[in-house]
């Protein structure tokens, strides 16, 4: 098996019903390739609709929900327990896939070593010429680890006419539907687990990035996505994971990132690892100040549930963050050349550049300079 393309299903049982045939016949044409349902202890009848109706699809049934991150670690495990596939695919239930959206992926992949994961263009299943809010056309990060995306900065979504079909490195891939390296994804260590869900592939490609390998969006392959098929946009769970995850994303990578540019200005590895170091926690202590004016906000509007949700999020964080040290900092420098590999990262804070520039701001950031 070349390929193992992976949904972990958590009580969506309808969605399986309605998008598994297309996805295995797509597996079906493209060859070497295996589809297989992991499920997070649903209680919707999934698994035994699974028995019924598709008997020849393997499933790995979990005793308790792992979340997003946990199930797909552990679902990775037992596959490569066996067998270990060239690549492997992450894929939402609540993904409608095109007839070929396969090939192009593996073929990019066969053809460009360099590259740690890659994804298809993202559109919505319901207007089926936008792009999708979880992913669009590959994303890209601000100065205060703001996610956005090529066809989609923060609530404005643009229309595929065209304009991203190109391949592009960018600086993270949707999560609902990414293929990479097995090899790397095991060498990384999967989905960081702290995270549970949300934002956790955005880690991943970030930590991709840090040992040199690009992250591309490949738009010969198009899928289509539901989206909030698991948890709603207006959910304060949803905001809490938000919001922890991304300083817990920032904590994990943030100082060696910053320790790549000083390196590349000229500096010492010592040096690089301590400049990077307090910048990153300068960095960090902004985002928390931003955080704390939104949570501010919520509580002025009446949002309390939202309010708590932030609140929790940061005393969360400080539980779960681990401090990573000058020495690993510097021995990470230590291993790698004077141009830094990261790329995607915007050098703005996307929000106001966004409110000034309005319906004009896609443009502005395919003009606009990042850091690589």
């Amino acid at each position: 098996m070349k390929t193992a393309i992976v949904i972990l299903n958590w009580n969506t049982e309808g969605f399986l019903r309605k998008f598994l045939p297309g996805l295995l016949r797509s597996a079906e044409k493209a060859g070497d390739a295996e589809v297989i349902v992991a499920d997070n202890a649903s209680t919707d009848g999934s698994l035994e609709m699974m028995g019924k109706e598709f008997p020849e699809v393997r499933t790995i049934a979990f005793e308790k929900n792992l979340g997003f991150t946990g199930g797909y670690n552990r679902a990775f495990d037992i596959i490569t327990a066996e067998s270990m596939p060239e690549y492997f695919v992450l894929i939402n239930s609540d993904i409608e896939v095109t007839e070929d959206w396969l090939r192009p992926l593996t073929d990019w992949m066969d053809s460009h070593p360099e590259c740690g994961a890659c994804a298809p263009k993202l559109h919505s299943q319901k207007e089926r010429d936008m792009f999708e809010y979880a992913g669009a056309a590959g994303g890209f990060l601000d100065k205060y680890g703001y996610p956005f995306c090529r066809g989609r900065v923060l609530s404005r979504v643009e229309r595929d006419y065209g304009q991203y079909d190109s391949p592009k490195d960018v600086f993270w891939a949707t999560g609902a539907c990414l293929m990479a390296r097995s090899s790397l994804y095991k060498k990384a260590g999967g989905l960081d687990g702290r995270f549970f869900a949300h934002m956790e592939e955005i880690d991943l490609c970030w930590r991709l990035q840090l040992e040199g390998y690009s992250i591309t969006v490949v738009p010969q392959s198009l899928v289509y996505h539901v989206g909030g098929g698991t948890l709603p946009q207006s959910s304060p769970f949803k905001l809490f994971l938000n919001y922890r995850n991304n300083l817990l994303m920032l904590s994990n990578n943030l100082g060696k990132t910053f320790a790549l540019l000083e390196y590349r200005d000229g500096n010492t590895p010592g040096q690089s690892a301590r400049k990077g170091a307090r910048k990153a926690e300068r960095r960090i202590l902004v985002r928390m100040i931003l955080d704390g004016l939104s949570a501010a906000v919520y509580l002025l509007t009446l949002r309390p549930a939202y309010f708590k949700a932030v609140t929790d999020a940061h005393r969360e964080y400080r539980k779960l963050r681990t401090k990573v040290t000058l020495r690993e900092i510097q021995d990470y420098i230590g291993s790698r050349d004077r141009q830094g590999p990261v790329r995607g990262w915007y050098r703005k804070w996307i929000i106001p550049s966004a409110i000034f520039c309005g319906k004009h701001i896609t443009g502005k950031i395919r003009d606009e300079r990042f850091y690589f």
